[in-house]
């Protein structure tokens, strides 16, 4: 342990002493931690700390960035240099503690993100563990050099909003496109977004770059494809007609299940549409997304709000599923996820869709 005799050297370095004086006494102190990190208590740690933070305040940055790469590694560093010196504007100084200190928590690091330069971005994007906190922050606020460290990084884990960001960043950029993509924790929805959007050289960089990857690469871009194309398709029809339509139905009091599932049957998608918003008080923009999202999540939401029966809810799901079909083990899924959604639940949803709703909405239906 620290002798008194180094203590008082300490004070009188601190005191009086040379900048060389104070390194080589920071380095002697260093060297006995370092040595002994292991067997040292809590309250001798924290004697440490409190030593490191004085003399870090009156020393050189070479210094200081010599302690930064000294603790940085050690699991057992003190909390409080630490996070001193993993906040200094030098990256010599604070990088190495960004990077590889685990004495750094979430938050810590979160501010740190948002309020440093890329440089520091950039250590963090380094760490042997980052969490989807930091790695939100890491890849909208990160230049090129931050986000492609950040997703060349296997140990980040990435938030629906994280990845949602990247395949935004993506575009136009291959070198982005092919890391996001042969991460092996993308989901799949966000991995047809970003190989949609990839440009065709891309897509042949990676098949060649990765021969197995090629058939689920082709698959992926042709679903995508007939997604959009179903997708195109719906926001082109003209709703005008339907409209007129179910207006007069709701007038006269008719607007009922047995008109949806006689929409459904014949495949009549914008009186369906129209139907379904009338019903539950929804735009017809919201309804829309809901009827070409790739999950039907949403239109079961919508149907067990109004009461909707399974054998109408079913025939809304086979007609907007088109040419691509749905399976009977899809269709069995969705039965059992229908029957269990509470009429309560699904009508706070649709309630809680409706007031956020923005533009034109029909006016729900008194039956």
């Amino acid at each position: 342990m620290m002798f008194p005799a180094l203590i008082q050297e300490l004070d009188n370095a601190v005191t009086h002493g040379t900048p060389q004086r104070r390194a080589e006494i920071l380095a002697r102190i260093t060297d006995i931690f370092v040595a002994g990190s292991d067997s040292f208590s809590t309250n001798q740690i924290e004697l440490f700390d409190d030593v490191f933070v004085r003399i870090t305040a009156v020393i050189e940055l070479s210094a200081r960035a010599m302690l930064a790469n000294r603790l940085a590694k050690d699991p057992r560093a003190p909390y409080m240099i630490c996070h001193v010196l993993a906040s200094h504007d030098e990256i010599e100084i604070a990088g190495p503690v960004l990077e590889q200190s685990q004495q750094l928590d979430n938050e810590f690091l979160v501010a740190t993100a948002q309020s440093k330069s890329q440089k520091h971005l950039l250590a963090i994007s380094r760490r042997s563990s980052i969490d989807e906190a930091v790695t939100d922050v890491l890849v909208e606020r990160g230049d090129q050099p931050v986000v492609l460290s950040t997703a060349s990084n296997p140990a980040a884990r990435f938030s629906d909003r994280g990845y949602m960001t990247l395949v935004n960043r993506s575009v136009d950029d291959g070198e982005l496109t092919t890391r996001v993509a042969l991460r092996r924790d993308i989901p799949r929805e966000h991995l047809l977004r970003l190989l949609v959007r990839a440009s065709h050289d891309v897509q042949l960089k990676l098949e060649a770059a990765h021969p197995s990857m090629a058939n689920m690469i082709q698959s992926v871009v042709a679903e995508a494809a007939t997604m959009i194309l179903d997708k195109a398709g719906t926001l082109s029809r003209d709703y005008a007609v339907a409209r007129m339509h179910i207006e007069t139905l709701q007038s006269d009091g008719q607007l009922g299940e047995s008109h949806m599932a006689a929409f459904a049957a014949t495949n009549k998608f914008e009186e369906t549409a129209v139907a379904l918003a009338v019903l539950c008080g929804l735009t017809i923009e919201a309804v829309d997304r809901a009827m070409v999202q790739d999950r039907p999540d949403a239109v079961l939401v919508m149907a067990k709000s109004i009461g909707m029966l399974w054998p109408t809810t079913k025939a809304i799901l086979q007609m907007r599923a088109g040419a691509r079909g749905i399976s009977p083990g899809e269709l069995d899924q969705c039965e059992s996820t229908f029957s269990r959604l509470k009429p309560g639940t699904a009508r706070q949803v649709i309630e809680f869709q409706s007031k956020r709703a923005s533009g034109s909405r029909f006016t729900r239906s008194a039956a």
